[in-house]
This record gives C-alpha cells, structure tokens and sequence, in this order.
C-alpha cells in the first residue's frame, strides 16, 4: 500500500511540474510583452558580454537570429558549458530593461555533436524520435 502511495504521489509532482510549465520567451518576445511576469528566457549568449561580477555574473543573451539583445544578471552556479556562442535558458523576469535571473537557474545547451555534419550534408544525417 505503502508503495502505492508513493508512485501516486510521484506521478502527481511529475505531472505538475511539466504541466505548470511555460514556453521559454527569446529576448525580442519579452521586450514586445513588457510584462514583469516571470519567464524562461532562451537564446545565444552574446559575444564579448560575459563579465564576472562580485554578485554573479553578468551577459546577453540574443534571439537564435540575433535581431534583439538583452541584458542578464544572474547569481548561483554557473554551467561547465556555458561560453559566449552557447545556447541557454535561465528563468526570472524582466525589470527596468535587464532580465534579472533566479538564482541557479542557469541551463547551458550542449550543441549536438552532429551539428557539423548536418550543416554539411544535411540529407544524410537522420534524427531518431
């Protein structure tokens, strides 16, 4: 019975988590929304903008297609991956034209090590579902 329970349970938390989830916003949706709301936020982090700071560190993040920037300011363990170039996505929300971070929030996107591959003959690299 015992172990019943637990599955439940455990099946409940899974299903609230993913379901409370929200689609992670680029940097050009959050500057259009105008919202203070907290977002996941996602792009590529901006070349020449990391800076370590004595609070966390500080860099931008753009759209995949680089047309919008922005700042970020984030505090907490910082990812082995994450370098200028990477894709990331780091949950806070919007204040005063900075996007201000939660703490550990931090995911660094590891690039697929078929991306090259791909970029080179793209009618021969199959992806599996």
């Amino acid at each position: 019975m015992a172990l019943f329970v637990f599955v439940v349970t455990a099946a409940t938390e899974v299903y609230t988590s993913f379901s409370a989830s929200t689609e992670a916003k680029q940097p050009s949706d959050l500057l259009n929304s105008g919202s203070s709301d907290t977002y996941d936020l996602t792009g590529r982090v901006v070349t020449d903008s990391v800076e370590r700071t004595d609070g966390g560190l500080r860099f931008g993040i753009e759209d995949r297609d680089g047309s919008e920037s922005l700042p970020v300011s984030y505090s907490g363990t910082v990812p082995d991956p994450f370098r200028e170039g990477r894709e990331v996505i780091v949950t806070g929300r919007l204040e005063e034209d900075t996007f201000v971070a939660d703490r550990d929030t931090l995911i660094t996107k590891c690039p697929s090590k078929f991306s090259d591959e791909a970029e080179q003959d793209p009618e021969h690299v199959i992806i599996e579902e």
